[in-house]
């Protein structure tokens, strides 16, 4: 698979089944993306119509939860990889189904699903240790194989850009000033944001909340993102949101390479 010829979708997709009955498929058929990494699967591969997704192409690997209807992650590809990891060798994070990665005989790819911290201090505390352990394991993964896309639902806004009504948001799981210098750290670490290669505007939104009509209003977060090493950075071409795209509460997010 060569990197000057790729297209590759990042969706949280909050519930595969649910999804699919919103024609996902379909969509997917139009598109037609190289690789898809799929988070917030909340389902196995048992319940899926896996024929469907053959089908259209794709070989698939998942990495579901061990909690049914809960997290988990999955890749559908066009490309055989030569070598599939499930999980990041921690079995804590791992019974929890957040990361898969899958090396290509020019590139590593990862798709991770970020914890969130909103549901309380245990799972903020949760979030900020996995946040230091995935960076040091990518960093280690990185000395192996410089030229890796790292995709995924981060769950944080990096910057005030990121969000809606920021002095709002000071204080909340997501946008805490910890999880920020955590990202700040991380793409100092060499690595690239894919979409701010391409579009500083504000207003660029991936995920809205069920509540108050937010998505109709577009107040909303982008913790959705295509993370490249540097040395991924020169085969960018374009990164867009694909905001009207709706099967979930999140959107895709679209790399080309």
């Amino acid at each position: 698979m060569k990197l000057n010829k790729m297209k590759i979708i990042t969706y949280n997709i909050n519930g595969l089944r649910a999804a699919i009955t919103k024609g996902f498929f379909n969509w997917m058929k139009v598109v037609n993306p190289d690789i898809v990494a799929l988070q917030e699967i909340k389902t196995f591969p048992d319940n899926i119509g896996l024929m469907d997704i053959e089908m259209l192409g794709y070989y698939h690997y998942w990495f579901p939860a061990q909690k049914p209807g809960y997290s988990g992650v999955a890749v559908f590809t066009k490309i055989k990889p030569k070598h599939i990891q499930y999980g990041c060798e921690n079995k804590l994070y791992d019974s929890e189904g957040r990361f898969l990665k899958l090396d290509f005989a020019e590139f590593s790819f990862i798709n991770a699903y970020h914890p969130s911290g909103s549901s309380g201090e245990e799972r903020q505390t949760f979030k900020m240790k996995w946040l230091e352990y995935y960076l040091d394991y990518v960093n280690q993964l990185k000395k192996q194989y410089p030229k890796m896309i790292l995709s995924g639902d981060y769950n944080i806004c990096h910057k005030p850009i990121d969000i809606h009504s920021p002095h709002k948001h000071e204080n909340v799981s997501g946008f805490l000033p910890e999880e920020r210098a955590w990202f700040d750290k991380y793409v100092n670490s060499g690595y690239v944001d894919a979409f701010r290669v391409f579009n500083q505007e504000p207003h660029q939104y991936t995920w809205w909340s069920y509540r108050a009509g937010a998505r109709s209003k577009n107040l909303g977060w982008r913790i959705d993102y295509h993370i490249v090493t540097e040395e991924v950075k020169k085969y960018l071409k374009q990164c867009v949101i694909l905001s009207d795209v709706v099967h979930s509460d999140h959107c895709p997010v679209f790399l080309e390479l």
